[in-house]
């Protein structure tokens, strides 16, 4: 789950991080009023959506008066952002967040993530702030500093200075750094992260040490531990089929191709993807029934994939271990009465109660196209959208 900026920033000061007095706000007046209430000369009126980028998009601007705060205010609430992580389409900015303007002497980088081969913490660190870290990793691998976390010793002290001062925090600066970097792995680790990042993360011209922006997402498995961070869930930033898929436990993705996969287990379904790209097409979308899907569950995977107009073709691939393929069958069945399904199906089961499931979909009297392996599922799919 990702949420805001403004919220992630609410998270990180729990934590001793500084960040910019700032005001969230849902409309122009709004706007208005919170730089009136922050005072000073010089506000950043920033686009609240869960994407980077946004800046080179046109959501972050900087006035210099309360007319300019109204007309940046005007200007980003309600446009269709463009970044390189909302797409072609883009994302409608429904909220904004106006901060105080902040002297910035030097722009850094910091990040945590869950890095998989050493099964630790990785705090990532740069001097090349406000820039993509891809970008930076891809031409100047060399500026990127990593620490693996012991997580029985949590981010250390030295590990902390050695950091700042790698990525050219000065000597004078380095006790705030240091709060900031083990504040942000406390927030991190307490919170079930999966990433959080703060960038850039500035040096003012009298040494402080600020998160200027900051971005977290969480693990939603954890969730269930957070109730103050699930409040923060802005469904109006997701996917209005994923939405309607997480309701019934399914785990769905849109994709832009135009095959429909329905598939129990996370591996065989990018697997099933794979093989779809092999054969020439492309899937229309990620979604794993899991290994106790019910009728119910079928009927409703069905109705996420058809409401998808750019579907033409679906590809069911099941492997009954834990999951029955006599149950998939009769979601399938069920499925195609109740959605009038109108698009060839191709359905391919192997394991649990095979036999029992073929015989129910032979029954059906469904023009179901029937395969042995993926490889003939795929091929058979895909020369039904040709």
């Amino acid at each position: 789950m990702k949420i805001h900026e403004y919220q992630a920033k609410e998270l990180l000061r729990k934590y001793g991080v500084i960040t910019p007095r700032g005001v969230p706000c849902f409309s122009v007046d709004e706007a208005v009023k919170a730089a009136e209430s922050l005072g000073g000369k010089v506000w950043v009126v920033k686009a609240q959506i869960h994407a980077g980028g946004r800046g080179k998009g046109g959501g972050v601007k900087v006035a210099k008066s309360l007319d300019e705060v109204r007309q940046y205010a005007g200007q980003i609430l309600g446009m269709q952002l463009v970044t390189h992580q909302t797409g072609p389409e883009g994302q409608e900015v429904k909220r904004l967040l106006v901060e105080e303007g902040a002297d910035i002497a030097s722009e850094l980088y910091v990040g945590m993530v869950v890095d998989r081969v050493t099964q630790r913490v990785c705090l990532m660190a740069s001097s090349e702030g406000g820039m993509d870290i891809e970008e930076v990793a891809a031409k100047t691998p060399e500026k990127i500093h990593k620490v693996f976390i012991d997580p029985a010793a949590g981010l250390t002290a030295q590990e902390a200075d050695d950091t700042a001062a790698k990525i050219g925090v000065p000597t004078a600066s380095i006790p705030q750094a240091r709060a900031v970097l083990q504040g942000l792995y406390s927030a991190f680790w307490d919170s079930d992260a999966s990433l959080a990042e703060i960038n850039p993360l500035i040096v003012t011209g009298d040494g402080q040490v600020i998160a200027l922006d900051a971005k977290m997402n969480f693990d939603s498995n954890g969730l269930f531990r957070h109730e103050d961070i699930l409040a923060m869930r802005d469904l109006d930033e997701e996917d209005a089929a994923e939405i309607e898929a997480s309701k019934y436990d399914l785990s769905y993705i849109s994709l832009d191709g135009n095959i429909g996969c329905m598939v129990n287990g996370a591996g065989l379904a990018m697997a099933t993807m794979d093989t779809i790209k092999l054969f020439g097409a492309e899937p229309a979308n990620f979604l794993d029934v899991g290994g106790g899907a019910t009728v119910e569950k079928v009927t409703e995977a069905f109705k996420l994939m058809l409401a998808n107009t750019k579907v033409k073709a679906i590809l069911v691939n099941i492997f009954g271990g834990i999951m029955r393929c006599d149950t998939i069958a009769d979601g399938i069945v069920e499925a195609a009465k109740q959605t009038h399904l109108s698009v060839p199906l191709v359905v391919r089961m192997r394991g649990t109660n095979e036999e029992i499931g073929k015989k129910t979909l032979e029954a059906s009297g469904l023009p179901i196209i029937t395969a042995n392996d993926m490889a003939e599922a795929a091929q058979k799919v895909v020369a039904a959208v040709a």
